[in-house]
Formats: C-alpha cells, sequence, structure tokens
C-alpha cells in the first residue's frame, strides 16, 4: 500500500510531461495504425476539395460599400432572384458579387432603383431634430442645394454621376465685406461620351441660377479624368468655337460618307480617310435700289397764252380801229444742223407752236424703283481637300486603274469642286506591323476568358495531383495490405503451414506427415511442392497409376 502511493506521484507527471510519447504510443496501437492510411485519404480529399472552392470561385469585385440594413435585404435579394451570387463582408460590411456578374448587377440594380440610398435633397430637412443651431441648420440646407443640384445634372444623357459643392459666404452688414458664392461641379461622364459646349453653358447657367447672388463666372466644371471643361472667368471666343464646331461636322459628315463608301469596296481596317475643309462662317448682306431714267407722268399742273388773232378767223370788233387789224402772217424756218444732217429728228429743233405765246406748268414723273436684298448664309465650303490611304494586298499591288477608279468614287461622294480648288489624293501603301496588329483586335492573353480558364485548370491540375500522389498509392497500399491479412494470418500459425507459405524454410516429408488439420496439411502440399516440384509431379503420376489399377 505503501509502495503504490509513493510510485504513482512520479509516474504521473512524467506521463503528461511528455506529449510526444504519448502521441507516439497512441500511433502505435494496431486500430489506429490500421486507420490511418484512411484518414490520410479523407484529408486529401478534402483538401483537394477547399482548393478546388478557393480557385474555382471568381475574383469578388464590391458592388457597395456601406449600405442599410434595408438596402442590403433588397438588393442580395433581388440579385437572389436573378440567380447572382453575393456576399456580404462581417467585418467591413461591404458587398461584393463575382466580377464576372459585376456589370450584369450594376444594370439590374439600376433598372430596380436600388439601393435606396440615404435621403438625400430637401428630404434631409425633413430629419433634422428640434433645437439645432443655426450653423447645422444652413450646413444642412446647403447639402439639400447640393443634392438636388446633383441630382438635376445627372438627368442629362452624357453624365453618369456628378457632385456639386456650393461655396456661400456669410452675409455681412458691410458691402465691402460681402463677397459672390461659387460653385464647383465634378462630373462623371459616360463611357465614350463628351461633353460639348452648349452642354457646358448649360450647366454653368443652371448652377449659377440656383444660388442667389452667383454668377456664371463663378462656376467651374471638371470632369473624372480632371480636365477643365468650363472656360475660366466665363471668357472665351464664341465665334472661334462655332466656326470649330462647324467644321468638325463638315469633316465628320464627310469623313461618314467615304466610309460607307469603301468599307463595302475594300474591307474594314483596309483604309483609313481624313477630310480637312476650309468652312466660309462670314455673313454677307448686301441691299441694291435702281430707278427708271424716262420716268412716268404723274400729275401736270399750269397754263399758257397765245395769239389774240387765229389764222383763218374773221376780223371782228369796231370797224375802223386800228386795233382790230390782225397781224401779218408769220413765216416759219426750219434752222440747219451744224453737222449737216438736217432729215435727222434728232437735229431739228421743235417746231415752236405758233398759237402760243408763253406757258408755265407744273408736272410731277413716278421714277421706277427696284430694292433687291442679298444675303449669303455662313457655312458654305470655300475649299476641301481629302486624303485616302489605301492598304496594298498581301501579295499584290493595285493597279493605277483601280485608283483611279476610286478616286473617282471619292471625287463624286464629296462633291469635288475644281473651280473651288478641291484636292483629293488616294494612294495604296503597305500598312505596318502595329497597324496590323490593332486591326486584328486584341491579343489572346487580353481576352476576359483567360483568367476564368486559368483558375478552373489549375485548380483542376491540384485535384488530378492529390488524387494521383495522394490518395492512389494509398489505395493500393490498402488494398495490397487486405490481400496480406490471410497471408499473415497463415504465418502466425504453428508447425509446419507457416514454413509452407514461404515464410520458414523448405517444406520436408516428415513435416508434410506430420502436420494436423486440414489447412495446415493444405499449406504443407502447396509449400512442398514449390519447393519440389519434380518430387510433386512425380507424386502426382504414382497416384494417377495407382487409380488406374
Amino acid at each position: 500500500m505503501t509502495t503504490a502511493l509513493t510510485t504513482t506521484p512520479a509516474f504521473v507527471p512524467e506521463r503528461f510531461a511528455n506529449p510526444l510519447q504519448q502521441i507516439r504510443g497512441v500511433m502505435a496501437q494496431p486500430a489506429v495504425r490500421r486507420s490511418l492510411p484512411m484518414a490520410l485519404m479523407i484529408a486529401l480529399i478534402g483538401a483537394a476539395a477547399l482548393a478546388w472552392m478557393a480557385l474555382s470561385t471568381p475574383t469578388q469585385k464590391t458592388l457597395f460599400t456601406s449600405l442599410p440594413d434595408a438596402d442590403k435585404a433588397a438588393v442580395t435579394g433581388a440579385l437572389d432572384q436573378a440567380s447572382i451570387k453575393s456576399h456580404i463582408d462581417q467585418g467591413t460590411g461591404a458587398l461584393t458579387v463575382g466580377e464576372d456578374d459585376y456589370a450584369k448587377a450594376r444594370m439590374l440594380l439600376a433598372g430596380q432603383g436600388l439601393p435606396k440610398a440615404a435621403p438625400g435633397g430637401y428630404a434631409i430637412l425633413d430629419q433634422l431634430p428640434m433645437g439645432v443651431s443655426r450653423a447645422v441648420e444652413g450646413e444642412r440646407l446647403r447639402q439639400a442645394r447640393e443634392s438636388e443640384l446633383a441630382k438635376s445634372i445627372e438627368e442629362l444623357d452624357s453624365i453618369a454621376e456628378a457632385r456639386v459643392h456650393l461655396a456661400m459666404p456669410e452675409s455681412s452688414v458691410f458691402v465691402r465685406d460681402n463677397a459672390s458664392p461659387s460653385a464647383s461641379v465634378i462630373v462623371k461622364l459616360q463611357g465614350g461620351r463628351s461633353l460639348g459646349e452648349s452642354q457646358v453653358s448649360s450647366i454653368v447657367n443652371l448652377v449659377a441660377s440656383s444660388v442667389p447672388g452667383m454668377k456664371p463666372e463663378s462656376v467651374t466644371i471638371v470632369d473624372q479624368l480632371g480636365a477643365l471643361l468650363s472656360k475660366p472667368g466665363g471668357a472665351g471666343d464664341p465665334a472661334g468655337d462655332q466656326r470649330l464646331e462647324v467644321q468638325r461636322k463638315v469633316e465628320d459628315k464627310y469623313r461618314q460618307q467615304l466610309i460607307q463608301l469603301l468599307t463595302p469596296l475594300v474591307g474594314a481596317g483596309n483604309f483609313t480617310a481624313e477630310v480637312q475643309a476650309d468652312v466660309n462662317l462670314d455673313e454677307t448682306q448686301a441691299t441694291r435700289e435702281s430707278y427708271d431714267k424716262d420716268g412716268v407722268l404723274r400729275a401736270e399742273t399750269g397754263n399758257w397764252t397765245g395769239n389774240q388773232a387765229t389764222p383763218n378767223a374773221a376780223p371782228g370788233g369796231i370797224p375802223g380801229v386800228l386795233s382790230n387789224t390782225p397781224p401779218p402772217a408769220s413765216t416759219l424756218q426750219t434752222p440747219q444742223a451744224a453737222n449737216g444732217a438736217s432729215g435727222s429728228p434728232a437735229a431739228r429743233a421743235a417746231a415752236p407752236d405758233p398759237m402760243k405765246q408763253s406757258d408755265q406748268f407744273q408736272r410731277a414723273y413716278d421714277l421706277g424703283r427696284e430694292v433687291s436684298v442679298t444675303r449669303n448664309a455662313p457655312g458654305a465650303i470655300k475649299r476641301l481637300s481629302v486624303a485616302v490611304l489605301l492598304r496594298d494586298p498581301d501579295k499584290t499591288r493595285r493597279t493605277q486603274m483601280e485608283i483611279n477608279q476610286i478616286t473617282d468614287l471619292v471625287k463624286s461622294t464629296v462633291g469635288f469642286d475644281q473651280t473651288r480648288n478641291d484636292n483629293v489624293t488616294v494612294i495604296s501603301r503597305k500598312f505596318a506591323a502595329n497597324d496590323l496588329a490593332a486591326a486584328a483586335g486584341p491579343a489572346w492573353y487580353d481576352n476576359a476568358w483567360l483568367p476564368v480558364l486559368a483558375r478552373n485548370a489549375t485548380a483542376i491540375l491540384i485535384a488530378l495531383l492529390v488524387l494521383l500522389l495522394g490518395v492512389r498509392p494509398l489505395a493500393k497500399a490498402l488494398m495490397k495490405k487486405r490481400d496480406e491479412a490471410p497471408r499473415a494470418a497463415l504465418a502466425g500459425l504453428e508447425g509446419p503451414a507457416a514454413s509452407a507459405d514461404g515464410v520458414a524454410g523448405p517444406v520436408s516429408l516428415d513435416q508434410l506427415e506430420s502436420t494436423r488439420g486440414y489447412d495446415q496439411r493444405i499449406g504443407a502440399v502447396r509449400g512442398f511442392t514449390r519447393d519440389n516440384p519434380t518430387r510433386a509431379a512425380l507424386a502426382v503420376r504414382d497416384m494417377i497409376k495407382a487409380d488406374a489399377k
């Protein structure tokens, strides 16, 4: 009893102080050793499954960083209905989807009006608690105005997102200290879209008109690339901008016509066309008035006096009075022309009326009047230059006749006019290698399907390596051990049966006769036949002869 009490405390600390020895003891147990290959095989299969899940899962992309719980539930519900897998990070609360489903998810949620973000615009004022200070109320009002202006700007088709910042100084009682408010607008344009001068001017006027006291030159507009869209200080050359805009539209019109003409003829990517148009934007207005030299008599007033005696008239008056005597008859002489052309009507003078002594008239003439107004509208083309570069085929070159035919087609398309000194040039050359690569499209390693294929191929390769290098050897070891189990059982038996199985030395006739039991005798016979095949054959022959007799 005393010995047991003294040896137990010394044995227990040594047992717990050597965990490695305990592990070795556990692993040395027959049941554990028999189940170890199966456990390793299950572990390898599990590791392959985890690797497959990790590699086959597409790369996650953040859809929204922070959303209210109601919006998260609505967004995840909409994504689940569309069979789009989503994940919510428990740490940051970010909502992520697969990189391949990112664009589809954004379009789906935008069509359903999700997420319903935090209240913006003037709805912010509805959440003002009672008793807030005047400064907080002013900031909330400014924030609401910025949100409303941003929503109004986002209504434009070319703008995806917009943010507005208002700088509104506090009003002062001193006139000299009053500063005008200003604003800055950051716009994110849609892919491949741009804002024209008229649209930028509209945004500037919209913001300036929405804030009291703000001037258009105090509004600054910047896009997502940092490019300044508004004119500094509101200055600019409208005439110059209009000229460039009209010229760009005319050139684009002719360029599109050339593309539509040459694409079916030589193929897309086998030509380039450039157009330079000199547009006349000068507006001319002329007024012309002309009059008829002859004129038309409109009215005549006046009187005339003539001789008191008329020819072939009977005398009258008191007989014997001298005043009643008629004057002698006058003689009319035709004057001679200075140049001797007396027969010409223009040279002869008008014959005086013998009955007229004097006249006095007032005549009014209407002169013919013609008013002509000519106005030349701007936009006429003064000169047009067109250059077309064709790509030569791979093994041949274009003939001069073919180039001339294409030149005639180009002239007909752009409306070639020799009087304007228009110029059309068409040549055919080999394109550079980089142009050929660009026309052929993106490289194979830039395709979107390549990362997905590489990810799936890597997962399949890892699974195959685990099966071939891990699971297959373990399975073969288990099958071999199962086949060797009966042999081990026979080897554990006493007597010559064990030696007949090959574990001990050769089997003799004495050992064969001393065996006991049917199984041991069969084992001994097998061993004797293996060790002495000739003698076994002779024994079989003798047995057959004995049976025949």
